[in-house]
């Protein structure tokens, strides 16, 4: 997740309030035996906010005189790898961060230990999205770090010349002012470019229309896209892609700002930062882009705004650390309330609705906050990994788009090629 930074804030108020939690009884005394911890986090920490990282630092050492505390910082794409490899000794890290659609895999092969969420600030009012993701069998394996939502954003001055001069409240609104915006520009243009494969796009039609991608039934899952209320979301997408998607409906979303900057579409649904990116310089192809986009909360059909998958992180103890509960109290101060203002600062969502909530009375920040209110995430089933990897949506989704299947056919395929792979450990 690309982030801008926003303002730098005072950490010192995370010192105070920690609070011993979760974890094991692994030894006796000081910091229960532990004289070092050891702490796996991505760059993001390291380049953006390793202030906060100093603060929570210096809370356990205040409270442990004489432990040591180590950082590793990752990329993305090479943590996994690591954290696969060190996962097989009996040198695990103490805390890792993880992209919360990360968490399942793990969560099923038993990597990560239970914690106790009633030990962590505002627990019980976790995003609905974050919480999920670190829960398993109704069991809490990690805690929500930060998250970053999905936004609509369309051009002002596009939409000025059908005489809209406000940003969309409600679908009616919105599908007025693309069908204006469409004939308008013609059909080489996208009055709203939403690339098919996007499935996290797609699913928030489907879940804002009461279906999902798959349903537990005990202790297994059991796909869920041919039901009628899923088949209701996907038809609703698809109307979309025939209406205002006019550019390559095979292509994924990967470029989207960079196709957004280009000029040739009025609105996309993505994550908060693409309109920005598009506007970077050396994106924008349009002249003045920065000034002429607004952001927006996306309207759904059935009158309720569009559920949003939230990105974002979680930090998890592995099952294998010697040191969990001191790891448990790093996360609670790192992830407690001055903690989530330091992030806010930074430009990421909270991971509560509690702090969530004074964000909405900020124009800076009141679409992306008012947005995460409502949200969705993937089964937390232990073969869901499996189900991305083998893009099952996506060549679901361009089937729909292009009219090689109707809805319902090609629903039905993937919830069949879902079920072969879902409960798979």
């Amino acid at each position: 997740m690309k982030r801008k930074l926003i303002a730098a804030i005072g950490v010192a108020g995370m010192m105070v309030g920690i609070t011993a939690c979760g974890g094991s009884d692994n030894g006796g005394g000081k910091a229960g035996g532990a004289k070092e911890l050891t702490v796996w986090l991505t760059v993001d920490a390291q380049n953006n906010w390793p202030e906060l990282v100093k603060a929570a630092d210096d809370a356990i050492v205040k409270k442990y005189p004489g432990i040591k505390i180590k950082h590793e910082y990752y990329g993305w794409p090479d943590k996994n790898t690591k954290l696969d490899a060190v996962l097989a000794t009996d040198k695990a890290p103490d805390v890792v961060e993880m992209g919360n659609s990360e968490m399942i895999g793990y969560m099923a092969k038993g990597a990560f230990a239970e914690v106790d969420p009633k030990k962590f600030d505002n627990s019980d009012k976790w995003l609905d999205a974050l919480k999920a993701s670190v829960t398993y069998n109704g069991k809490t394996y990690g805690v929500p770090y930060y998250a970053g939502g999905r936004v609509g954003t369309w051009r002002k001055d596009i939409a000025a010349e059908v005489g809209v001069t406000s940003t969309p409240k409600t679908w009616a609104e919105l599908t007025a002012a693309l069908d204006k915006i469409q004939a308008k520009k013609g059909d080489k243009f996208s009055a709203w470019y939403q690339p098919s494969p996007d499935w996290y796009g797609a699913m928030a039609f489907v879940y804002e229309a009461g279906g999902s991608i798959a349903k537990q039934e005990g202790d297994s899952w059991k796909a869920n896209l041919s039901s009628p209320e899923s088949v209701k979301g996907l038809t609703a997408y698809k109307s979309v892609l025939d209406k205002y998607m006019h550019g390559d409906k095979t292509k994924d979303e990967s470029d989207r700002p960079v196709v957004f900057g280009q000029g040739n579409a009025a609105t996309i649904f993505g994550a908060g930062w693409e309109g920005a990116t598009a506007a970077d310089p050396k994106n924008d192809k349009v002249g003045g882009l920065k000034d002429k986009l607004a952001d927006f909360v996306m309207p759904g059909p059935s009158g309720k705004n569009l559920p949003v998958f939230l990105g974002g992180s979680d930090l998890a103890i592995p099952v294998k650390s010697t040191s969990q509960d001191v790891a448990a109290e790093w996360i609670a101060v790192f992830t407690g309330a001055q903690g989530q203002k330091g992030l806010a600062a930074k430009g990421n969502l909270p991971n509560n609705k509690a702090d969530l909530a004074p964000l909405k009375n900020d124009p800076k920040t009141a679409v992306p906050a008012t947005a995460a209110e409502s949200s969705w995430f993937v089964p937390t089933a232990p073969g869901w990994g499996q189900v991305e990897k083998s893009q099952i949506l996506k060549t679901m989704l361009i089937e729909i788009a292009n009219g090689k299947k109707p809805v319902e056919a090609a629903a039905k395929d993937a919830d069949a090629a879902i079920d072969k792979v879902i409960n798979n450990k």
